[in-house]
């Protein structure tokens, strides 16, 4: 680096800077390396950061407000980061004003919108396009296996599946709110199952009624034992549950993540009609 970079540190899917997922935040990130990007992220300890630099060509979007985006956690690139997304939004929002954003991500183009609502911004990210597919017994068993997760402690009704809108998750579902509060997993067994399956979290689920979920989100292959607030694993589970018809083909969810790690957050998962994308929304704020 030959010039050191400003590093905004934001939270994501909560106002509040204790609570939420915090990311680090580099505007200007043209004059840096992909080693330079990563010392950074190791060094905040987030478990992603976000780095703006000029758009591909091509990518349209309104001029000043397009951009290329990547993602770093401490100890890898990754492909898409939703938490990220928001912070970096909400970053760019308070500095050139609401309205649309595009960027383009290893993943694909990823369209945000910030809005304000009674002097709060919110960000609202598209996904790009999501599917599922089933895994393997032997893959679940060793899932749960590092998890020192019993199989009677799933749910049926929300069968194993890995989902991917921009990045993979696989996702499970616990029985009961305790299950899922009771989180104690074996980091390197799981993380050696993680990138043989190019999974970037696992997206542990408890629904508490038709419409509102608690997550959690291990997140060992970035460096940490768990993720705060997962905007990517969100779109991935929105789109999980309406193609196994758990939700209706249009509907709005609220996921919780992060009250069992002390810093609550909401991240709100729309899905609407004839489009097979998912929007996810969230607040945010800077961390002094």
């Amino acid at each position: 680096m030959t010039t050191k970079p400003e590093v905004l540190r934001y939270t994501a899917f909560s106002s509040d800077p204790e609570g939420g997922n915090p990311a680090g935040v580099v505007l200007d990130a043209s004059g840096l390396g992909d080693a330079d990007m990563l010392s950074i992220a190791a060094d905040l300890g987030y478990s992603e950061s976000a780095f703006l630099s000029a758009p591909p060509a091509g990518l349209g979007g309104e001029p000043g407000r397009a951009f290329t985006i990547r993602y770093f956690s401490p100890k890898a690139e990754v492909p898409f980061c939703g938490h990220a997304t928001v912070a970096t939004a909400i970053a760019l929002g308070e500095r050139i004003g609401s309205g649309d954003l595009l960027f383009a991500t290893r993943a694909g183009t990823v369209p945000v919108t910030v809005s304000e609502e009674g002097g709060t911004l919110r960000a609202a990210l598209t996904t790009v396009e999501p599917h599922s597919e089933d895994i393997a017994d032997v893959d679940l068993a060793e899932a749960l296996a590092a998890l020192d997760w019993p199989a009677a402690d799933l749910d049926p009704p929300l069968p194993p599946r890995i989902a991917f809108a921009g990045a993979r998750h696989l996702v499970l579902a616990a029985a009961t709110r305790e299950r899922l509060a009771d989180l104690a997993y074996d980091f390197e067994r799981l993380e050696a199952l993680m990138r043989r399956l190019d999974l970037t979290t696992v997206q542990l689920v408890w629904r508490e009624s038709e419409n509102v979920f608690h997550v959690r989100d291990p997140f060992p292959v970035g460096g940490v034992v768990e993720d705060p607030a997962t905007g990517a694993a969100a779109g991935a589970f929105g789109a999980y549950a309406r193609e196994l018809g758990l939700v209706p083909e249009a509907a709005v969810l609220t996921l919780h993540q992060g009250e069992d790690m002390g810093r609550p957050g909401v991240l709100t998962v729309e899905l609407r009609e004839g489009d097979t994308r998912v929007r996810v929304t969230g607040t945010g704020t800077r961390i002094a």
